[in-house]
This record gives structure tokens, C-alpha cells and sequence, in this order.
């Protein structure tokens, strides 16, 4: 307190404006000897202090509150709509020669929803599961009946053009252009 009294002193001696030490444009320093002293920034001008960037953290930030709110934001309100105006479903008779599905017996209207549009239905998954099976019986069917022709052609020595290697027209061009370049140095037809 003594200080900043002293410093007061000093302002009201050179003329200062009384508030220039709140506006930084007088600093106390220490120096070696503890006794404080006075140091006039110039013009205002304010030291920058070296510190990392937080550029980068500031940019996910401001992106992950965009993004959470983007998708929070909506998500309330449909809940908070569904919730309020909608509601779970009550149990009812079924009507006679009616089937429901399999989304039907799910209470909250936004679990029905993910049920029918989202999930897979125990029938789907069933007749996923067959058409897989289905897929590697097949393949096993193949290799098997591969197996076989190439044992009996093994066995009568037989080359019934199984053993034809599909020709890849990737290198067709040049192949092409190097024999007629070929043609015509060698001046053959």
C-alpha cells in the first residue's frame, strides 16, 4: 500500500493522468535492491507475452460445440415433442386376422421407429443368415467340382483347353505397337 501511495505521489508531481497505473501506463518493477520503481511505458504499448498457439484446441472446440449442438439441438426437441404430444403406446386387442410386426410390440414410438427402420427384424436376420449358408454351400460345390475335372484330366492326360490362360489386354497396346515398329525397321510384311 505504501508503494502504490508513493507511485500516487509521483503521478500528481510529473502531471499523470491519476488513474495511469490502472491503465498500465506506469509499471512497478523491483529492482536488486527491493525498492520499488517506476517505469513508464511509452505510447501505451503493452508487452506480448510468448506462449504456444491455441489456435488448433480453439478450432476443435468451437467445432465439437457446433457439431454436438447441431445434432443435440434436435434431437432434444424430437424426443421432447414425441414425449409430450405423442407418448408410449397403450396394449390393445388384436384385431382378428391381423399380424403385427415385429415393430409393433415395442412401446416408445422412437424405439418403434428405430426397430422398423434402423434394426433388423429376427425374419431378415434369418433370412440373411440363409442366404450366407446358401453362398458357402455353393462355393464348397465349385471347388469340389473343380477338384474332380482337374484329377480326371490328370488322369486321362486330358487338355480339353481348361488350361486356356485368358489373355489381359493390359499390355495389348504396346505389344501391338512394338511389333509393327518391329515390322517396319526389319522391312517384312
Amino acid at each position: 500500500m505504501a508503494a502504490f501511495s508513493l507511485l500516487r505521489a509521483f503521478a500528481s508531481k510529473v502531471n499523470l493522468p491519476k488513474n495511469a497505473i490502472n491503465q498500465g501506463i506506469l509499471v512497478l518493477r523491483s529492482n536488486p535492491n527491493n525498492a520499488l520503481q517506476v517505469v513508464r511505458q511509452m505510447s501505451e504499448h503493452r508487452t506480448m507475452h510468448i506462449k504456444p498457439s491455441r489456435w488448433s484446441w480453439n478450432r476443435f472446440k468451437d467445432f465439437m460445440h457446433f457439431y454436438i449442438m447441431l445434432g443435440a439441438i434436435p434431437a432434444a426437441l424430437v424426443i421432447t415433442y414425441v414425449n409430450l404430444f405423442i407418448g408410449p403406446a397403450r396394449l390393445a386387442e388384436i384385431p382378428e386376422g391381423y399380424v403385427p410386426e415385429a415393430h409393433e410390440y415395442f412401446p416408445h414410438p422412437i424405439t418403434r421407429w428405430m426397430a422398423k427402420h434402423i434394426n433388423k427384424s429376427y425374419q431378415q436376420e434369418y433370412e440373411l443368415m440363409c442366404h450366407h449358408i446358401y453362398e458357402v454351400e455353393y462355393e464348397q460345390k465349385l471347388r469340389k467340382a473343380e477338384h474332380r475335372i482337374k484329377q480326371k484330366m490328370a488322369e486321362k492326360q486330358d487338355t480339353q483347353a481348361y488350361y486356356y490362360q485368358p489373355v489381359t489386354s493390359r499390355n495389348e497396346r504396346s505389344i501391338r505397337v512394338n511389333t509393327e515398329t518391329d515390322i517396319e525397321m526389319s522391312g517384312t510384311n
